[in-house]
């Protein structure tokens, strides 16, 4: 024990001893007063240490308990530049990122010396090519048009897409770095539920406005829905498309609050909030409660933005409440233009931990289900269907059109682009690239030409290489792509077609009782167009 004592204390003691025996010689001695300098204050650090009640390592440990402290603080710098591989996905992987990055910069992204992956590991996935490759298109015909029976101002949109990220999350060089580069490729900018701030309109890119539950730039004094003030956003010739979004990936069913001390004059004028309060972002929308009522405020976004393309996004949840939309669009006759599917792991900003890792569904599941949800009730050829989650390459983009999807978003990947490293450091404000920060010391190193052209050239490169991963397959364009060119490792002697593991329904097989499997049939019976409340359990047996 007496050891052990000695051991934890020593180097206080010893800071204490010299600092004691230096002192009388300062006047004597030139220099010795910086050694004492130093002893000292660490002596004072040392005796604070062992007087505060926080911290139990620092109270056993005075002084050396700090590194203890300084090393867990730069432990996930160490683990990405010195530890980890390059294949480890902590979030995205050391491979994922450089691919990003030469893109953006229009290097070369070719790898020698043959794949990193272990292409027997169960998981492994990849596209099955054609013996007669065809002559690869240009990414230019890569596009879809959005716009139902009754829109009116119909959107020929990229099939890939900046998702949703809000000018607050974002630094505002951010915001007009990735529209002026939306502008430069010709592809869109999702706002993010932040509205539509001065940042996103200096540049002139498309927008997609996403409507979230705090009806940010169109709410009165009490946060409620303004029609007029919708209006008059909606309406702008910039705005393409609007988003009402329901859910999102990284936090489903969670609101949030932006405390009102940072809320700054800026943000304040572009949510339409006062400053004198904190903003709630409810976790659910006040204008609806069914499914019924949902449609009925889609069709009038539509009716207020003279037309425009609406449609939501959500993070799949409970099964029977999506396939309860269906029913409602087929009862009402108001059908969504456009779906966007956030798989659970999406998300630029911060979330509790439970949330991140175990609360919605993954992109290809949900994707899968909405899509084959759409064709069951004859109405798949009216909605498309975006995908967004943790996509980065051309290959993303692929799996997820071959099983359902008609474009891809991706929000970290064009972060990416303008400069992001992986801090994980978004909600702290002290983002050291001054991508996600309001600082604006920080922010002034993104430098706005530079990062926008890097937007456009990740767009542009991507896009190219999917061209030639299309080729390779035979076909000409993301249309032809269908589960049958998407092939997945179960195990180590064991590989399967998308079209062999998952269930894909006919068109009308959830009207006519034609559906294979027993899941789709049950979720069926429980869905009610009047409720997102699940059928009776008698209703389903």
């Amino acid at each position: 024990m007496g050891l052990s004592l000695f051991n934890r204390y020593t180097f206080f003691v010893v800071c204490v001893l010299i600092t004691l025996l230096t002192l009388p010689f300062l006047a004597s001695t030139g220099w010795l007063w910086v050694l004492t300098l130093l002893t000292g204050s660490l002596s004072l650090l040392g005796l604070h240490d062992l007087l505060q009640r926080r911290h139990a390592v620092l109270r056993n440990y005075p002084i050396l308990g700090h590194v203890r402290y300084l090393v867990e603080s730069i432990r996930p710098e160490i683990r990405q530049y010195l530890i980890e591989s390059d294949n480890e996905q902590l979030p995205f992987s050391r491979t994922q990122r450089s691919l990003v990055y030469a893109r953006a910069k229009n290097e070369a992204s070719d790898r020698p010396f043959g794949t990193q992956k272990d292409v027997n590991q169960t998981g492994y996935e990849f596209i099955s090519h054609s013996l007669l490759p065809v002559v690869p298109v240009s990414p230019e015909t890569f596009r879809v048009e959005i716009g139902g029976r009754a829109c009116r101002q119909p959107y020929s949109a990229s099939i890939f897409n900046i998702s949703a990220m809000s000018f607050g999350s974002l630094s505002a060089n951010a915001i007009l770095a990735l529209n002026k580069g939306a502008r430069l490729g010709n592809f869109a900018h999702d706002t993010g539920e932040g509205s539509i701030s001065r940042y996103h309109l200096e540049h002139g890119g498309d927008l997609i406005w996403e409507l979230g539950s705090g009806y940010f730039g169109c709410r009165d004094e009490n946060g409620a829905f303004d029609p007029d003030r919708f209006a008059e956003q909606a309406r702008r010739p910039q705005v393409k498309m609007i988003e009402l979004k329901l859910s999102q990936g990284a936090k489903p069913g969670h609101g949030g609050i932006l405390p009102r001390h940072k809320i700054s004059a800026e943000i304040a004028a572009t949510r339409g909030i006062p400053r004198d309060r904190d903003c709630i972002s409810p976790a659910r929308h006040s204008t609806f409660s069914t499914p019924i009522e949902l449609l009925q405020f889609i069709q009038r976004l539509r009716e207020l933005s003279d037309g425009k393309p609406v449609g939501f996004k959500l993070c799949l949840g409970h099964p029977w409440e999506f396939m309860a939309i269906a029913k409602a669009m087929l009862e009402t006759g108001i059908v969504p233009d456009f779906i966007v599917v956030d798989g659970k792991e999406g998300g630029t900003g911060a979330a509790p931990l439970e949330f991140s890792n175990h609360i919605g569904v993954p992109l290809r599941e949900a994707v899968m289900f909405v899509h084959n949800t759409l064709v069951g009730t004859g109405l798949r050829d009216q909605v498309r269907i975006g995908a967004s989650g943790k996509i980065i390459s051309a290959f993303d983009i692929a799996s997820v059109v071959a099983i359902g999807a008609d474009w891809a978003n991706s929000a970290r990947g064009f972060m990416f682009a303008i400069g992001c490293i992986q801090s994980q450091t978004c909600h702290t404000n002290t983002c050291p690239t001054g991508v996600a920060t309001q600082d604006p010391w920080r922010q002034r190193a993104l430098v706005v030409p530079d990062k926008a052209q890097r937007v456009c050239n990740y767009h542009r490169n991507t896009l190219n290489a999917l061209s030639e991963m299309l080729s390779a397959a035979g076909l000409s364009h993301t249309s032809q792509l269908d589960p049958r060119f998407l092939v997945h490792r179960l195990s180590a002697n064991e590989i399967k077609l998308y079209s062999q593991m998952h269930v894909f329904l006919q068109p009308n097989a959830l009207l006519e009782g034609n559906v294979e499997g027993e899941f789709y049939r049950r979720m069926w019976a429980m869905a009610r167009a009047d409720s997102f409340e699940a059928a009776t359990p008698m209703a389903v047996s």
